[in-house]
C-alpha cells in the first residue's frame, strides 16, 4: 500500500516555462482556428438544426495550437479521432437513448478504438458525449453529425494549424501526417 501511495508523490521536475512568443503564437491560432469555426456556425449554420461547432473543438484548439509536437495533435488524430467517436457517439446514441449507459458505452469505446487505430485525440471522447448528451438538435441530425459538425468543423480547424502554426520560426506543424 505504501508503495502504491508513494507513486502519487511524483517526483519528475516541472518543465521550464513556455516563452511569449510560443503563447502568442498559441492564442492567435486558436483564436483564428475557433473564430473561424465560430463564425460560419453563427452566420450560416445556427438558425437551422445544424451547428458547426462543438464543444470537443476547444479542447482540440489546446493540442493543435499549443501543443504542436504532442502526437495527440497531429492530424491523423484530430481528424479520425474526432470522426470515429462521433460515428461511435451517435451509434450509442441510436441504440441506447440519452441514458447513463450510452454516455459510458460512447466514450470508453471511442477511446478503446482511437487507441485501436492509432487516433487517440482525448477531445475525441467529448465528441461521443456530445452525441449522446447533445441537443435535441444534435440528435435529430443523426449520422450528419460526423460530417457537420465533426467533420467540417476538425478540417477548418486543421487548415488554420497548417497556415498559423508554420508562420512562427521555430514552429513546424504537422510533425507527420500519417
Amino acid at each position: 500500500m505504501r508503495e502504491y501511495l508513494l507513486k502519487m508523490k511524483g517526483g519528475a521536475k516541472s518543465p521550464p516555462r513556455i516563452r511569449l512568443a510560443e503563447i502568442f503564437w498559441s492564442w492567435t491560432g486558436s483564436f483564428s482556428g475557433i473564430g473561424a469555426v465560430a463564425f460560419l456556425s453563427f452566420n450560416f449554420f445556427e438558425s437551422g438544426d445544424l451547428t458547426l461547432i462543438i464543444g470537443s473543438f476547444g479542447a482540440s484548439a489546446v493540442l493543435i495550437f499549443a501543443a504542436i509536437r504532442s502526437p495527440l495533435a497531429q492530424p491523423r488524430n484530430l481528424i479520425g479521432g474526432h470522426v470515429l467517436s462521433a460515428i461511435i457517439g451517435v451509434s450509442a446514441y441510436q441504440m441506447m437513448g440519452d441514458t447513463w449507459m450510452a454516455s459510458a458505452f460512447a466514450v470508453s469505446s471511442a477511446i478503446a478504438v482511437m487507441l485501436f487505430t492509432d487516433t487517440l485525440h482525448p477531445p475525441g471522447g467529448a465528441t461521443a458525449l456530445i452525441a449522446v448528451i447533445g441537443s435535441e438538435e444534435i440528435h435529430n441530425i443523426g449520422y450528419l453529425y460526423v460530417f457537420v459538425p465533426t467533420l467540417a468543423g476538425a478540417l477548418i480547424m486543421l487548415v488554420i494549424a497548417l497556415l498559423v502554426n508554420n508562420l512562427a520560426e521555430g514552429r513546424k506543424y504537422p510533425e507527420y501526417w500519417y
